[in-house]
């Protein structure tokens, strides 16, 4: 069996952005990924334009929507509109559309892939990593890279990531035409949902229609009865929704996300916003960096993997560890959240700009919970 550099399982965005990125360095890598790709990934589909300095290629190409608007709504009334400034917009791309781009990057610059390999056991011995699957399959790697979404075991085996993970209940939907949200405007929608909020993000011709809660993740959204009230204001009826629920793991503390040779990247290391529940840029950057302390670390560089948590936690978790903080004042108070804080002239900016990556929730978060918690 050929020994490969690196094994990174699961084929979605942080995967194959880690195997773009090693690859494209001469590095031997196999995606293993235990689905046939599917023709739609139905999710939210935002992210920060900023995300392009990760890559050496245009990514605007498979953009569908560059957002330059941004509505808040309490109930479907009381809307307030902020205008993205700045270089770095907001954009909503097609899932299945952003991770088939950047697996064919990732396979043109040398990468493999795997299909139906669904991992069933990892383990190391003599510093090499062997990977199995279901059907006896099996993968030697010096390294491995668990990129398998919000519902991976794998963290919870190696100890990394956050002991106690948790999960954001959450829908999503597309809807196969525009209504009347309006072009190049992100909706979002704070009063229908308990403990969180409801987004449409326009597509090309459709809608990507979602739902999330943050605060209490045992019981299961009311998804029927959020879009019987939220879809009419956008020109739809909820028989036109095609989507599905999920458990969707977010940002719980500063953990460890590397061993000896293994590191989490994506969802399977818990870096969802737990405010906004943005996934992509984490997703994107965590595939990156990861990569990019992986290549010293072949290379001999040892503790190059140690840098990848620490460069993790400043870039991303201090950003988040506010955005938390934020999330559990707003979402228990959302009405004077909203009065407060979304409709307080300077505020719809402000989320824009963290939106782009313009701004994290550190320069805003002790203003906002104590104007949140103070009523003033």
């Amino acid at each position: 069996m050929t020994l490969i550099d690196v094994a990174i399982i699961g084929g979605g965005a942080s995967g194959t952005t880690t195997a773009f990125h090693l690859a494209s360095k001469s590095k031997k890598v196999c995606i293993l990924e235990k689905n046939v790709s599917s023709p739609e990934k139905i999710c939210g589909g935002g992210m920060s334009a900023a995300v392009q300095n990760w890559f050496p290629f245009r990514l605007l190409p498979i953009v569908d929507e560059v957002i330059t608007n941004v509505e808040f709504s309490w109930c479907n009334t009381d809307k307030v509109v902020a205008k993205l400034s700045g270089s770095s917009p907001f954009w909503i791309v097609k899932r299945e559309r952003l991770d088939s781009f950047l697996l064919d990057q990732a396979l043109n610059s040398g990468c493999n892939l795997l299909t139906t390999f669904n991992v069933v056991d990892i383990r190391k011995q003599s510093n090499v990593w062997h990977i199995t699957a279901l059907d006896g399959r099996q993968i030697e790697a010096r390294a491995v890279v668990i990129a398998d979404g919000s519902q991976s075991p794998w963290s919870k085996t190696f100890n990394l990531g956050p002991p106690q993970q948790k999960f954001a209940s959450t829908f999503s939907g597309r809807i196969k035409r525009r209504g009347n949200l309006r072009t190049e405007t992100a909706r979002f929608e704070f009063g229908l949902v308990k403990n969180g909020f409801a987004w449409a993000f326009p597509l090309d011709n459709e809608v990507n229609i979602g739902m999330g809660t943050f605060l209490d993740n045992k019981n299961s959204l009311p998804v029927n009865e959020i879009l019987k009230s939220f879809l009419p204001d956008l020109g739809f009826d909820p028989s036109e929704v095609i989507g599905h629920e999920k458990k969707l793991r977010i940002w719980n503390g500063h953990y460890k996300l590397n061993g000896e040779g293994i590191l989490l990247v994506g969802d399977a290391a818990s870096l969802c916003d737990p405010f906004l529940a943005e996934g992509l840029r984490p997703a994107l950057m965590s595939g990156f960096e990861a990569a990019k302390s992986l290549i010293y670390w072949l290379d001999g560089e040892v503790s190059c993997l140690d840098a990848y948590t620490k460069t993790m936690q400043i870039n991303w978790g201090n950003s988040m560890a506010w955005g938390k903080r934020i999330s559990q004042v707003f979402y228990r108070f959302p009405k004077v959240g909203y009065q407060l804080g979304v409709k307080r002239a300077t505020a719809p900016k402000r989320i824009a700009q963290i939106l782009s990556g313009e701004m994290s929730y550190e320069d805003i978060a002790k203003r906002v919970i104590k104007r949140l918690l103070f009523q003033n």
